[in-house]
């Protein structure tokens, strides 16, 4: 069967509750599935509080995806199969949630000033339970009042680095987020290395204490693929892989399960809790 490493719910940027995302893994036929929300884990704390994680019929994989950044080069982290109560990682995912809320408000003032009414109220009707307010959110809301035609136009002209209502956030140094991610006793994974855009900076990454790369992913081509997997096995790292999936009509994939790795991959990074020993 296959599984997926990579995906997001809504108390992120995904537009899936974590219950319907669970759903949608077991349709496409999943055999395990890690929730990897940005810089929050409150979609697996969601499940587990409800009573539908640990689940006997999917094997899912408590996860993050911290942002990060080198000399301007995005640089996200992945953390799978840690223990999401510890303490030190709810304190620092608090502390980047509280920083996000701050750079939302200076985003919604930069567009008032340019003439956009769009209010916090919008952008929070659209978000729904996420606390890790971003981009994402505010491009939908523009979209959703008909101020912009769509997300990718609100990024090109609006959001992205460099335009009007860009607002850099807070983010974890990249030893930081690693050391953050073991202490909690997880794994971290260098995600969609040739998103940083910088392969000389890649290979400086892996010296950092990882445990695997993320060597499949959507846009990555085959030649990708094969560099990254060199690199991943030069470093002694494990191979993973996962779709990125937000359900979301702009990205690929569309669909959860049109974009997965084996078994085999996924396998190593999933231990069942004690209630289902």
């Amino acid at each position: 069967m296959p599984s997926d490493l990579h995906t997001h719910t809504a108390f992120s940027d995904g537009r899936l509750t974590p219950e319907e995302l669970v759903a949608a893994a077991k349709a496409a036929g999943l055999s395990y599935l890690a929730i990897t929300d940005h810089d929050t884990v409150d979609g697996i704390k969601h499940l587990y509080e409800q009573g539908l994680y640990p689940s006997k019929t999917l094997h899912i994989i408590p996860g993050i995806e911290f942002s990060s950044e080198v000399d301007g080069h995005d640089v996200h982290i992945l953390g799978y199969d840690f223990d999401m109560y510890d303490q030190e990682l709810i304190d620092k995912v608090g502390e980047i949630a509280e920083s996000r809320w701050a750079r939302f408000s200076l985003m919604i003032e930069k567009l008032h000033e340019l003439g956009y009414n769009l209010t916090e109220t919008d952008v929070m009707q659209l978000a729904g339970a996420s606390r890790s307010i971003g981009r994402a959110h505010i491009a939908r809301a523009l979209v959703k009042k008909g101020l912009v035609p769509t997300v990718r136009e609100a990024f090109d002209r609006l959001l992205e680095h460099g335009q009007p209502v860009y607002v850099p956030h807070y983010r974890l140094p990249p030893a930081e987020a690693v050391a953050l991610i073991r202490k909690a006793g997880g794994v971290p994974v260098l995600a969609h290395p040739k998103k940083v855009r910088d392969d000389v900076l890649v290979e400086k990454l892996l010296e950092l204490d990882f445990g695997g790369v993320e060597v499949y992913y959507p846009t990555h081509e085959a030649a990708d693929t094969e560099r990254y997997i060199a690199m991943a096995k030069k470093h002694n790292l494990r191979l993973t892989g996962g779709s990125d999936f937000h359900a979301s009509p702009n990205r690929i994939p569309a669909q959860l399960g049109e974009f997965t790795i084996d078994d085999e991959l996924a396998a190593p990074f999933f231990h069942p809790p004690a209630s289902l020993t």
